[in-house]
């Protein structure tokens, strides 16, 4: 019996937030190639993230690998997007004095007798 060369889907797929995502799972395309980019192997991300499938891991490095320039404009453009995001949660919320309010709610709970303890 002569073996069968058949394609593949590519195992990813957007979300209505427009992340890709490898399918069935919550683990992004960014996430699969910042650990390849950094050295690790498939096993080593199958191992990082054990709901996915090996094969699926192979698939999608290889998808990067042939669609390096399409994968590394998406992940530009997710950088750019948490960039603005990022900008417009400091621009609502006034950081100014947080640490200083933390630290001292932090001091006056430490002052105060625990009534659990029986103190």
């Amino acid at each position: 019996m002569p073996l069968s060369i058949e394609t593949e889907p590519v195992p990813l797929a957007v979300g209505r937030d427009g992340v890709i995502r490898i399918r069935g799972s919550r683990v992004t395309l960014d996430t699969i190639v910042a650990a390849f980019r950094l050295g690790s192997t498939a096993e080593e991300i199958l191992h990082q993230y054990p709901s996915l499938k090996l094969a699926d891991i192979y698939a999608v490095i290889a998808y990067y690998l042939r669609h390096e320039a399409d994968v590394d404009t998406y992940l530009r453009q997710r950088q750019e997007q948490a960039q603005r995001v990022r900008a417009q949660s400091e621009a609502r919320f006034d950081r100014t004095g947080v640490r200083e309010r933390l630290l001292a709610r932090h001091a006056s709970q430490m002052a105060t007798p625990d009534a659990s303890s029986g103190e």
